[in-house]
């Protein structure tokens, strides 16, 4: 799990991630089994940014229902990353 690109996923595009980037927090779906230091460094290396702070959060895949078959999503984790505020912004967010 040493490539940056297999730690961060996708990032997480919700209203309310939209209106955390005036604080320079950025969401995004990382490797289930990646720390805090590697998706950090994950970051910085991708996209060129300081990183002040990261939080991970454990989701739970919810329980899906198609009939009388009843499934489950599988569970991931989403990371919030703080950027410094020396740092420059990701440009991915920029044209959203």
């Amino acid at each position: 799990m040493k490539n940056p690109h297999d730690i961060i996923i996708r990032p997480w595009i919700t209203e309310k991630s939209m209106d955390m980037q005036q604080q320079k927090k950025y969401v995004f779906v990382v490797h289930k089994n990646a720390n805090k230091t590697e998706i950090k460094n994950a970051l910085e290396s991708i996209f060129g940014v300081k990183v002040a702070k990261v939080n991970t959060i454990n989701m739970r895949g919810k329980m899906k229902r198609m009939g009388r078959f009843v499934g489950k999503r599988p569970d991931w984790k989403k990371a919030i990353v703080t950027l410094t505020d020396d740092s420059k912004t990701i440009e991915f967010f920029e044209a959203l």
